[in-house]
């Protein structure tokens, strides 16, 4: 199990991986600051477009940084409520089940507990953020030809654990004072990728009805 058990007192510090951190000075760095200025307009649908004269790859790369970032830490804090003996598969209700395989390490699906499919999950997408070939960080870097269909994938899996916190520990979240944190997060993911198409829909039903009810109030 990654990461250090969060205690309830001050689980705000705590996250499940360590923190992606995008360095300060970098054309990313300001790109994340815009993203964060544009947010507290509470405008989401303006503020996930692609800002003018910007590179849509660096915006999805900044961003996918920042959902991993947001993912880690709200998951961290349920960790405690998540564990082998009462997730033992990883679902999101009792229609969906998904198995692990990330193609290289393990090729064939397994079925394994939601504690374990979450670390494997984390584990490799900080593996693709950390690979400056996929997310090059320096200016003038270019990014590779498969970098979108990667960053789908990442943003196809980090979908996972929304619903996997929505479906199983909503109740947990409540009781953690998180459900804003966490609406406003899924709110603004969902935004993110419907935005630029990055999750196919048929990824998405298992929250279909929760999508709907936070993005109707702002057709």
């Amino acid at each position: 199990m990654g990461g250090v058990m969060p205690s309830i007192g001050n689980r705000s510090s705590k996250t499940f991986k360590p923190k992606k951190n995008i360095p300060e000075g970098s054309h990313q760095y300001e790109l994340l600051k815009h993203a964060e200025a544009t947010l507290g307009s509470g405008n989401l649908r303006m503020a996930v477009m692609l800002p003018e004269g910007e590179d849509l790859n660096e915006w999805v790369a900044v961003n996918t940084v920042d959902f991993f970032n947001q993912i880690n830490m709200l998951y961290g804090t349920i960790t405690d409520f998540c564990t082998e003996e009462s997730c033992a598969v990883m679902s999101a209700g009792p229609k969906y089940e998904y198995h692990w395989a990330d193609g290289t390490n393990i090729k064939k699906p397994i079925k394994c507990s939601a504690p374990k499919y979450i670390d494997y999950l984390m584990t490799w997408v900080q593996d693709q953020l950390d690979d400056e070939t996929l997310f090059p960080s320096k200016i003038g870097v270019p990014f590779p030809k498969n970098f979108m269909s990667v960053a789908k994938t990442i943003l196809k899996r980090l979908f996972r654990v929304y619903a996997h916190i929505y479906h199983q520990h909503f109740d947990a979240v409540i009781q953690l004072q998180e459900e804003a944190h966490l609406n406003t997060s899924f709110k603004h993911f969902i935004f993110f990728v419907q935005e630029f198409n990055l999750i196919d829909r048929k990824e998405l039903v298992p929250l279909q009805e929760l999508i709907e009810k936070l993005t109707s109030k702002d057709r």
